[in-house]
């Protein structure tokens, strides 16, 4: 049963993006938009991944898969660490909320906000090359899904993180590479075999190449492997973040 206190949690994060949504929603188009301007304009008749494919159709997927992992990720972690810097920390654990509806409240707005960027950047992009949609309940399935597991990777973060420097350094030093190393700008199977080995290692890379199928059917391992493996990162998550909240390591001081 959704309790009272869920939908207040959660719609204080949804309002806590939207009301910056120019910095939230609009800035993240903005950056994808020059990604495929750039590299589009110098890749764009050299490269072809699929057959068939333009390399810009096979860009845009990857783009809108980026921007909502980082966008969900940034809005758990970046909300956690502000609540405990200000101090109003205390105001969400105060009230009759379980460890559940804590982590789902805020992995669930990390999902609004990552798919609505998601769709600012397909919408966006989207005039700049021909996309099919070979099956659309994959697109979904992985983007919900990529969405959930980077909300509570930015919740674990945020519980973490003690100061605003130190979720910069996660967010430059593991976010980023983590993404822009999971396929976005190329397939995996261009690269050597040391790199692709690394790639198959990468979580990131599976929901990128899954969401990547729903649109052409084509990718570099079998979707269905794809969300096996997203699931299990997202349980495996799932678990340390309910363990965090029930210790309540670093927010009970």
């Amino acid at each position: 049963m959704i309790t009272q206190g869920f939908k207040t949690l959660f719609y204080k994060e949804t309002l806590r993006f939207w009301k910056v949504a120019t910095q939230t929603i609009t800035a993240p188009i903005l950056t994808a938009l020059l990604y495929l301007l750039v590299f589009g304009h110098v890749l764009e008749g050299r490269v072809e991944v699929y057959p068939g494919v333009s390399y810009t159709a096979f860009l845009i997927p990857g783009l809108v898969m980026m921007s909502v992992l980082q966008n969900a990720f940034a809005n758990a972690s970046s909300s956690l660490i502000q609540s405990k810097i200000t101090g109003n920390l205390v105001f969400i654990l105060l009230p009759p909320l379980s460890h559940w509806e804590i982590m789902g409240a805020y992995v669930l707005a990390s999902v609004v906000r990552g798919l609505a960027v998601g769709c600012g950047v397909f919408i966006v992009t989207a005039w700049f090359a021909h996309l099919s949609f070979a099956a659309p309940l994959w697109i979904l399935v992985f983007a919900v899904m990529g969405a959930a597991i980077l909300g509570t990777l930015g919740v674990i973060c945020g519980i973490w993180a003690e100061k605003f420097d130190q979720l910069a350094a996660f967010q430059n030093f593991f976010i980023m590479p983590a993404t822009f190393l999971s396929g976005v700008f190329y397939s995996i199977h261009s690269l050597p075999a040391f790199w692709l080995a690394v790639s198959h290692a990468n979580p990131f890379f599976y929901m990128i190449d899954g969401f990547r199928y729903g649109f052409f059917g084509h990718s570099d391992v079998s979707p269905w492997i794809s969300l096996a493996i997203v699931a299990a990162f997202f349980v495996v998550l799932s678990g340390v973040t309910i363990n965090l909240l029930k210790r309540g390591y670093k927010l009970r001081h």
